[in-house]
């Protein structure tokens, strides 16, 4: 079984599933991730990213989620290597994203929440920045790696975990949709966590968490990105 590591996977779901597992992983070269056929295509393509700092505005609050929610800060981030095990599409996707081979969206911006204090109910936004064709083509290309491979394992540090991704509906929201399940297992735990993601012109929208939270807030979530400050 061939073994592909990298510090630096392009797999933002790797990344939220490592973050719920208590096990921080480094996330320097961030792109989302999920899954669903593409549906319309188009946007305003000609637009100029936006900045970090204008994405950070965007972002979902306490205070737009409603009573219950705490942001979660950021983890600390760990110098382990990341692994995918058996399943050559992540694997050769994580060499591509260390060589910086068109995966790397360098606009974003990211928030965690935990909703009544439980660990196991949270949910978190990502938003990323660029051509509304690179966003498609790089978030297209996860799709497609994930989808190859229902179950796999990943590892960092010694947490490992047991993957398995489902191809789900997505809202017909935006200009492209994606969304997936994702079932995990480590240390005993074993969890669900639902992923959904729309561009909308030269923005994506990333939530991802528990599956009725991601569906309550995904409509709030591109509707604020939506929004110019």
């Amino acid at each position: 079984m061939r073994r592909s590591t990298t510090t630096a996977l392009g797999l933002g779901t790797v990344f939220t599933v490592l973050a719920l597992t208590g096990c921080s992983s480094h996330t320097e070269p961030a792109d989302a991730s999920a899954a669903s056929a593409p549906a319309h295509q188009g946007g305003s393509s000609a637009s100029a990213p936006l900045s970090s700092i204008q994405l950070n505005q965007r972002l979902l609050n306490e205070s737009d989620l409603g009573e219950g929610y705490t942001r979660k800060p950021e983890p600390a981030r760990s110098n382990d290597d990341v692994t995918v095990i058996g399943c050559p599409a992540l694997e050769k996707l994580g060499s591509d994203a260390a060589t910086g081979s068109g995966l790397d969206f360098s606009r974003k911006a990211k928030a965690s929440f935990t909703y009544s204090s439980s660990s196991s109910s949270e949910v978190s936004e990502e938003l990323y920045s660029d051509s509304a064709a690179k966003l498609s083509k790089g978030i297209r290309k996860i799709f497609d790696a994930m989808l190859s491979c229902p179950s796999y394992l990943v590892t960092s540090g010694s947490t490992v975990v047991d993957m398995g991704t489902e191809k789900t509906s997505a809202p017909d929201l935006g200009d492209e949709q994606w969304s997936q399940l994702l079932t995990y297992s480590a240390s005993g735990q074993r969890s669900v966590v639902k992923q959904t993601t729309i561009r909308t012109g030269n923005i994506l929208v990333v939530v991802s968490g528990s599956p009725g939270l991601v569906d309550a807030h995904l409509d709030k979530a591109l509707a604020k990105a939506r929004t110019a400050h």
